[in-house]
């Protein structure tokens, strides 16, 4: 079994780095996902003690009182730190030009989502998972669609 310091790179592209003990993550280690984002922890027996998730744009995770894009502040994190745009350009997603979101499906964050089939593939449109009812429900109520209203406009050059 692995023991000691590694990586290992699991199916789904992402990546573990740091300490591994009779196989399993154990003590220091970080998990590196495809899209960029890091979720740093301290693993006892392949089982996060405490962490630390950063997305792939530099934004870090609270897990409590955290009021990113809430009712309070709704700006994205590119928002956050470059400003917001001028009157009547309205971002969208937190990428300055959002991605096509395929027809009928929605985009959940980590990918796209068809309520026909109910799976969820990668922006690549690899297969990522199957939503199960909880996870379908929050897609529906809570994130954007290919058929909502866009204006498109051009950032300058």
């Amino acid at each position: 079994r692995m023991e000691g310091q590694g990586s290992y790179t699991l199916l789904t592209g992402t990546e573990y780095r740091g300490t591994l003990r009779d196989g399993m993550f154990d003590g220091e280690g970080e998990l590196v996902f495809p899209n960029g984002g890091r979720y740093w922890a301290v693993w006892h027996r392949g089982v996060p003690t405490q962490g630390k998730y950063t997305f792939a744009d530099g934004l870090k995770y609270k897990d409590k009182k955290w009021h990113y894009c809430d009712g309070y502040d709704r700006r994205f994190y590119t928002e956050i730190c470059s400003g917001l745009k001028p009157a009547g350009i309205s971002q969208l997603t937190n990428l300055d030009t959002p991605r096509k979101i395929p027809e009928g499906c929605y985009d959940c964050g980590d990918g796209f989502y068809n309520p026909e089939t109910r799976v969820i593939v990668d922006y690549k449109l690899r297969f990522l998972r199957n939503a199960d009812d909880d996870e379908h429900e929050w897609i529906i109520r809570t994130c954007r669609k290919a058929w909502d209203e866009t204006i498109e406009h051009k950032p300058k050059p």
